[in-house]
C-alpha cells in the first residue's frame, strides 16, 4: 500500500541513521521545513535492493536517497531513476558541475583505513598492504560489507596501483580477500555500527567512513584515520522512477545542495560539500578532515563508476555467495 499523506507536504527521505541523520536533521531536514513549510521524515536503512523494488513495485516508501557514483551507474542503467524536474529543483541556481541528467551531486566521502592508537602505541598500519599484514599489525579488524570496496582495497593491498584497478580483475581480488577473511571480526553494514565496533575496541583497526571516524575523535576517541588509499567518492541525491511524490523531492534536494546548508552539515560531520560556495564558508582546520581537501583526495582513489556500473549487480551476487561459505 501507498503510504498515507497528510494534508501537508511531506518528503520521505532515505536515511544512514546514527549521526548522519541527526545531522542532516539540523542541517537540511529542520531549515528546509522552516522555509517551506513541507515536513520531511525519514525511513531508514539505504538499500540499491529497496531502491529497484519500489520503481517495480511503484510502492513509494520514500522519495529521495543519497547514492553513490557507482550505484546512480547502475541506476541509470537499469531505468530506476527519475530526471530531475530542472524547475522544481531551481538547476539554474546550481552549480553546473552539480546537476546531473538523474540526480543533483550532493558531497564526497571517503571510506579510510581507521585504527585505534591505544592499541598500537608505536605506530600503526599506514596503507592497505598493513591491513592485510596480520603479523606484523596483529588483532581483530573489520570491513564493510560493500562488495566492490572491499575488492578495490584488496587489489591495493596486493600491490595493484590505486590508477590502475580499472577494469578491475576480479578474481584476483577475491583471492586476496580470501587471505583477510578470517581475520574479520564483523561485516558492518550501517555506519553507526562501524562506530560502535571501533568506539568500544572490538576491533583494533577499521575500514569505515572518514565522517564517522572524525566524529569520534571530536568525542575523544583515539583513533588515526589514513588517507592512503581511502576510498573516495561522490554521491547523488536521487528521486526514484515514478515516484508521485518528485517534484516535492526535487524542491528538497535544491536546499540540500545550497552552499549554507551544505556548509553547516560539513561542520557537524566532515563529509566534503560539492557546493563551492559552502567551501568558502568553512575554516580551513575542518576541510582538511574532509574529502574535499586536495591532499586527501589525491592521496585516496576514485572508482571508475562506468565500468563498475553495469556489473555491480553480478559483483553483488558473487560477493554475496563468497561472504556465506
Amino acid at each position: 500500500m501507498r503510504r498515507a499523506r497528510a494534508q501537508t507536504r511531506t518528503v520521505y527521505v532515505n536515511s544512514y541513521g546514527g549521526v548522519w541523520e541527526s545531522s542532516w536533521r539540523k542541517a537540511f531536514f529542520d531549515p528546509f521545513t522552516t522555509q517551506t513549510k513541507i515536513a520531511v521524515k525519514t525511513v531508514p536503512g539505504v538499500s540499491f535492493a529497496k531502491l529497484k523494488a519500489q520503481v517495480q513495485a511503484r510502492n513509494y516508501e520514500w522519495d529521495v536517497v543519497n547514492i553513490g557514483d557507482s550505484e546512480y551507474q547502475q541506476a541509470m542503467t537499469e531505468g530506476l531513476l527519475e530526471p530531475v524536474d530542472k524547475p522544481a529543483a531551481k538547476v539554474d541556481e546550481l552549480p553546473p558541475q552539480m546537476v546531473r541528467d538523474y540526480g543533483i551531486v550532493s558531497y564526497s566521502l571517503g571510506t579510510n583505513l581507521v585504527f585505534r592508537k591505544d592499541k598500537f602505541p608505536t605506530g600503526g598500519p599506514q596503507s592497505w598492504a598493513d591491513f592485510w599484514d596480520v603479523a606484523k599489525f596483529p588483532g581483530p579488524r573489520c570491513l564493510g560489507d560493500h562488495s566492490f570496496t572491499c575488492l578495490a582495497f584488496a587489489l591495493i593491498a596486493d600491490g595493484v596501483p590505486k590508477d590502475k584497478l580499472y577494469p578491475m580483475d576480479i578474481d584476483r581480488a577475491f583471492r586476496k580477500m580470501n587471505e583477510i577473511k578470517p581475520h574479520i571480526k564483523v561485516w558492518w553494514r550501517e555506519g553507526s555500527q562501524s562506530q560502535q565496533l571501533i568506539r568500544d575496541a572490538e576491533v583494533d583497526m577499521i575500514g569505515m567512513w572518514s565522517a564517522r571516524a572524525v566524529d569520534l575523535i571530536a568525542d575523544k576517541v583515539p583513533l588515526e584515520v589514513v588517507w592512503n588509499g581511502a576510498e573516495i567518492f561522490t554521491s547523488n541525491l536521487i528521486v526514484p522512477k515514478g515516484d508521485p511524490n518528485a517534484k516535492t523531492a526535487w524542491e528538497f534536494c535544491n536546499f540540500v545542495a545550497q552552499a549554507k546548508p551544505q556548509a553547516d552539515f560539513a561542520m557537524l560531520l566532515p563529509y566534503g560539500p560539492a557546493n563551492p560556495g559552502a567551501r568558502a564558508l568553512m575554516p580551513e582546520w575542518r576541510l582538511r578532515q574532509t574529502p574535499a581537501w586536495p591532499e586527501n583526495e589525491k592521496a585516496g582513489f576514485r572508482h571508475d563508476a562506468t565500468w563498475l556500473g553495469p556489473r555491480l549487480a553480478s559483483i553483488r551476487e558473487r560477493w554475496s555467495q563468497w561472504l556465506t561459505t
